[in-house]
């Protein structure tokens, strides 16, 4: 979570950018990863508190699948599952714009994407941090 925090800033610093980074270079889509991770580590972890395992393959489908039983079920407040598919949404997103990126190299349309990608990011650390602080509470 510290590093996606870091990165919203670092992304407009232009002070910073000026010395170190080429022109328009950010870090929104990296911010928007990494805010997916904490909430599903942290997700992850409440459902190792609750004796539930999950292991490879799947294993990002089966902490949701699993996380979202106990949402369904009421023991866990249904907005923190709304965070979560946000985040879920968003990271999912950014691997179909990579794929789709990745077929048409030769048109730059990626270089379009940093900037885009500054409110979802700011949106993605805001959920991931309130996520965290809520279940992180109930391990």
């Amino acid at each position: 979570m510290a590093l996606a925090t870091i990165l919203l800033p670092l992304s407009e610093d232009q002070e910073y950018q000026r010395i170190t980074l080429p022109k328009a270079h950010t870090f929104f889509s990296a911010a928007i990863s990494h805010a997916y991770y904490c909430i599903f580590f942290t997700a992850k972890a409440y459902l190792q508190t609750q004796r539930v395992t999950v292991r490879p393959p799947r294993e990002h489908e089966q902490v949701y699948d699993r996380f979202a039983w106990f949402v369904e079920s009421g023991i866990l407040d249904k907005q923190l599952l709304a965070l979560y598919e946000d985040a879920k949404i968003k990271a999912e997103a950014l691997l179909d714009i990579f794929a789709d990126e990745k077929k048409k190299r030769t048109r730059f349309t990626y270089k379009k994407l940093p900037q885009a990608n500054k409110a979802p990011a700011e949106e993605s650390v805001v959920n991931a941090t309130e996520f965290y602080k809520r279940v992180g509470n109930l391990c």
